[in-house]
């Protein structure tokens, strides 16, 4: 008999051969999300929360700073360092991945009945992939214009988010980039949040033509450029970020970026209805649920109006 526990094989990757309609056990949605969690470095970096509720709170505990006193031999002055709590709203959304597969695919493939497992983990790499980038660019009052409007209006993501409440560096019409702008989001962020963890985030095109930048300065006007200040301008780690545009780089701490999922989790497959009988297909779809948080706005820069590069 077919059982949950069996859609995930001991090398832990999701299979779909004995998938039918069942809801995901908590450890095997836990362990087909960190499929997902692996699918790019960013969201291996950024933190993830998996709850049961749909929407609900995540609790932020802190303890302050300065909380030392000095000592007194056998005297207790009643000081008590207080422990400070609060919490951030998260509102999940619904949202699936459907595809399907035809039994001629299937037979003529070199992989047989393989293939259903083969385009499975695709698929399930690609949700991490599309988490991803959802959790940078979604904008739930995207213009109905944008031809990628069905996907980001589905949530708002960190882009969005630290626009509107986060601390702005804005170049444009300045010019182009220089490393001056790298320090001035660095200053807008408080002193207690650059504490080494801090990264940019940057397109890889973004990140190259910062190189580019550097060599040419070297170029024109001689001298030499630390090699550190290409990978990590202000003495901060850069992180390429594919889903990231061109035309901005975000200063933050991964960890205070937060993904929200579900257990709710749902991999369904369909071969025995009269729509995959008729068309000679199988049908499946992921269910799952997704929210994007920042913990700390306070925290986070970004650096915005970035020009395409001129090149030379």
């Amino acid at each position: 008999m077919n059982t949950n526990k069996a859609i995930v094989n001991k090398a832990g990757a999701i299979t779909t051969s004995v998938v039918s309609s069942g809801l995901l056990q908590p450890y095997q949605a836990k362990k087909f999300l960190q499929q997902t969690f692996d699918a790019t470095p960013l969201m291996q970096a950024i933190r993830h929360e998996v709850r049961t509720e749909k929407s609900g709170e995540i609790d932020k505990i802190g303890i302050g700073k300065r909380k030392l006193r000095g000592k007194i031999e056998n005297v207790d002055d009643g000081y008590r360092a207080g422990v400070e709590f609060g919490s951030i709203k998260y509102e999940t959304t619904a949202v699936r991945l459907p595809w399907e597969i035809t039994e001629e695919t299937i037979r003529q493939n070199i992989e047989g009945e393989n293939l259903e497992n083969v385009i499975t983990n695709l698929m399930t790499k690609q949700v991490g992939v599309d988490s991803e980038d959802l959790l940078i660019n979604g904008d739930e009052n995207v213009s109905k214009d944008n031809p990628d409007y069905d996907f980001l209006k589905l949530n708002t993501g960190i882009k969005k988010m630290i626009q509107d409440g986060g601390h702005v560096v804005d170049v444009s019409g300045t010019g182009g980039m220089d490393l001056e702008m790298f320090y001035k989001a660095v200053a807008s962020i408080p002193n207690r949040f650059n504490n080494g963890n801090l990264r940019w985030l940057m397109s890889p095109t973004r990140a190259q033509q910062w190189e580019l930048f550097l060599l040419e300065k070297i170029t024109e006007k001689g001298g030499a450029v630390p090699q550190e200040l290409y990978k990590s301008p202000v003495a901060i780690p850069s992180m390429q970020v594919p889903g990231l545009s061109n035309d901005a780089i975000i200063l933050a701490e991964p960890k205070n970026l937060i993904e929200v999922n579900t257990y709710s989790m749902k991999l369904r497959k369909d071969a025995t209805s009269k729509d995959a009988i008729m068309q000679d297909k199988r049908f499946y779809v992921i269910h799952f649920d997704f929210d994007a948080l920042i913990e700390e706005m306070e925290a986070t820069a970004i650096i915005t109006g970035l020009p395409e590069y001129v090149f030379s």
